[in-house]
């Protein structure tokens, strides 16, 4: 087993998203999202360096509203009193049992043992992630059991600050684009993508939006 040092976990390039720059670019390539981008003020994108803490995070955050995936992940992290956050050795030597006292459902536990073993076991591989593409880092993810296309699209929105990513299963993205553009129903995945292609390379900041427009600024 190799040793998991500070760099599995470090991102060194990433850089903020601009909020204001892509919205500049929103306005001129679909003028109809213009009441949208004049309706709130969105703070830039910074990014995250604790790739372990991103990806748990989101396991625990899961089908969750986020008022109660916080309480849970709180919880959590107060598992580990002396630390600001636990590390993957610190996961793997944990009880599950422990793990499922704070909230957490049985698979979820195990789902965040499953990122602890491979960044303990794959070290180089997860240093590496700032350096891939959008899609190799997701083929990368789903790797790991438990960490499916929306954990691995939140990574690459909240924690790498990618301006591509339209996370269109997505329950508030879904909800947000259906009452912006007033539809019965909540649209459907192709609907989506279809309608987004105007908002390439800037959908993170959109989804952002569709996001506040019902639910309010996306926090963990």
């Amino acid at each position: 087993m190799k040793k998991a040092g500070c760099k599995s976990m470090s991102a060194r390039k990433t850089k903020p998203l601009s909020v204001k720059k892509a919205v500049k670019y929103l306005r001129q390539s679909d003028p109809e999202l213009i009441p949208l981008l004049d309706a709130f003020t969105i703070q830039d994108l910074k990014p995250e360096t604790n790739y372990f803490k991103s990806l748990t995070r989101s396991i625990v955050y899961q089908q969750l509203s986020g008022k109660a995936a916080k309480t849970i992940f709180d919880r959590f992290i107060s598992l580990y009193k002396d630390k600001s956050y636990p590390t993957p050795v610190d996961v793997m030597n944990i009880d599950h049992e422990k793990l499922r006292s704070v909230g957490l459902s049985n698979s979820k536990a195990q789902y965040i043992k499953n990122i602890a073993y491979e960044f303990l076991n794959n070290p180089d591989t997860y240093e590496s992630l700032e350096k891939m593409d959008d899609q190799d880092i997701i083929d990368t993810l789903i790797t790991i059991k438990g960490v499916g296309l929306w954990t691995a699209q939140m990574f690459l929105m909240f924690t790498l600050n990618r301006p591509d990513v339209f996370p269109v299963t997505d329950l508030g993205v879904q909800k947000g684009f259906q009452h912006y553009y007033k539809l019965s129903d909540i649209p459907v995945p192709v609907q989506m993508l279809k309608k987004s292609e105007k908002w390439a390379p800037y959908r993170t900041v959109v989804s952002l939006y569709f996001w506040r427009l019902l639910e309010g600024p996306f926090e963990w």
